[in-house]
């Protein structure tokens, strides 16, 4: 699904990524672990171009998304994203975070489509239920019509994961979305995360969550100074870790 050749990204003189390959699969779960100011979080951001590439190509689905002349926004559509900080609109309710993205695609592509046309009220109308359907899901239904203030940490969290399921993407990254919850509110998100892996979600994750890295994941790398310096399944990666730099992380946070 997504092909990483020699992925280079600076801010100004300093090189943050330097020379990332990877291909994920369709189906894979790809936990991103390492230090602070490794570049695990500009890797993520240059996967869908929320940070422009210095350098390489990121083929996504048959299409170098790093092209400056590719209309990113059309393949945003397919690349979910979760951030470790929610990124909710705080004007608005909980139901029209979720029917946002959706409502205004929908209504894009209705515009040029040919032959008989839905309005908007019914575009509307379609993506409420659908919306509906994701937070009861999540167990949220009765706060659809409250503001992103009211909810808790954990709450909103599982708002932002099904805000971005609702574009039905391809794939879904995720940015440390554990780290700004309280100890308590991690297991309910992480749990919607493993029913997603089950479910077959593609995902890449940054974490600092070494069970969910070790349980869930089917691949994990460690990045480090920009590069990645390991790569392997949970059980090569944290039973019998070979690079130095990686065999000292683990040893301070396992």
């Amino acid at each position: 699904m997504i092909d990483v050749i020699n992925l280079e990204k600076s801010f100004g003189d300093v090189k943050v990524l330097n020379g990332i390959n990877i291909t994920i699969n369709k189906g894979d779960i790809v936990a991103v672990i390492g230090p602070s100011g490794s570049g695990k979080s500009t890797f993520l951001r240059c996967l869908n171009c929320m940070e422009d590439p210095t350098g390489g190509s990121i083929i996504f689905n048959g299409v170098d998304i790093a092209d400056m002349s590719v209309d990113i926004n059309i393949h945003r559509r397919h690349i979910g994203m979760v951030f470790q900080h929610f990124n909710l609109f705080n004007n608005k309710t909980v139901l029209e975070n979720i029917m946002l993205a959706p409502v205004y695609v929908a209504c894009k592509d209705m515009k040029k489509a040919k032959g008989k046309k839905r309005t908007k009220k019914q575009i509307k109308e379609e993506e409420k239920e659908k919306a509906m359907k994701l937070l009861k899901r999540i167990g949220l239904e009765d706060k659809a019509y409250v503001y992103p203030s009211t909810l808790s940490g954990g709450q909103k969290q599982r708002v932002a994961i099904v805000r971005s399921l609702a574009m039905n993407p391809d794939v879904i990254l995720f940015d440390e979305p554990t780290s700004a919850l309280d100890p308590e509110m991690v297991g309910e998100v992480l749990e919607l995360m493993r029913e997603l892996a089950k479910e077959g979600m593609t995902m890449v994750v940054v974490t600092h969550e070494m069970g969910f890295a070790r349980e869930v994941a089917n691949r994990v790398l460690f990045i480090d100074e920009g590069k990645i310096k390991e790569e392997g399944s949970p059980e090569e990666f944290f039973g019998s870790p070979k690079d130095p730099r990686l065999v000292d992380f683990l040893s301070k946070v396992l």
